[in-house]
């Protein structure tokens, strides 16, 4: 994929490129994107399952998820990508050119979908809902309009574009079982939340997510304490 160079391609972008390409990928058939179903609109729509796509802030999923399970008695695949390696590319927020391009040195894990997850644990033992991990490679743009000398820290994300999806990394959670997926293999027996931290490279808020998250749809359980941290094992 080119990497857009000046003010007038990006400013075209619209930061809604990685939700549009995901939608492409997932239905070729563009007459089922963009469907009112009762109260609420799908991302896709066949007539006999819903796909919804979320690149975050699952909370606002939550009576969306409800009413088309619940209520419309439907399937539902919620899509979460995870950049599984990206290219920062900072753009000058005055001529609005692309100034430098770096690999970022972080690589997408299924463990990112965590924090998410923990917004919608109640709708996480639904047995009409799935979610499915898709990894990418990812352009990200940003605005380099931050506080720091440099206008990094604090910078504004113009868009994210999709330059490759990794099908043999897709993750699809479709019953309890199926969550083990998201428990690092190299756990003790008996772990802490700092055994979890280290083994996911999560930090400890995110981690502390993933435990409620695996106790809740039954995959984890507290047994008791060692000191004052809680033990935890995979049931």
């Amino acid at each position: 994929m080119n990497i857009p160079q000046n003010k007038a391609i990006i400013g075209t972008l619209g930061e809604r490129t990685l939700h549009s390409e995901l939608k492409k990928m997932l239905a070729p058939d563009e007459s089922t994107h963009e469907i009112r179903v009762g109260r609420y609109v799908a991302d896709i729509f066949d007539g006999t399952r819903i796909i919804e796509i979320q690149t975050r802030a699952f909370n606002k999923l939550r009576g969306k998820l409800s009413y088309f399970i619940n209520e419309k008695n439907l399937p539902v695949t919620v899509v979460f990508p995870v950049a599984y390696t990206k290219y920062l590319n900072w753009v000058d927020p005055l001529s609005a050119e692309v100034r430098s391009r770096r690999k970022s040195p972080k690589k997408g894990k299924v463990y990112d979908i965590f924090p998410e997850l923990y917004k919608i644990t109640p709708l996480l033992s639904l047995p009409k809902l799935s979610i499915q991990i898709i990894f990418a490679d990812i352009e990200e743009f940003r605005l380099a309009d931050g506080w720091s000398s440099d206008g990094k820290k604090g910078s504004t994300r113009i868009e994210r574009l999709p330059t490759a999806f990794h099908d043999e990394l897709t993750l699809t959670i479709s019953q309890p079982e199926d969550y083990l997926a998201l428990v690092p293999f190299d756990l003790p027996e008996h772990f802490t939340l700092k055994d979890f931290a280290a083994a996911s490279s999560l930090s400890y808020n995110k981690s502390s997510c993933a435990l409620n998250v695996l106790c809740q749809v039954g995959v984890c359980e507290k047994i008791g304490k060692i000191g004052r941290s809680n033990l935890y094992s995979v049931k």
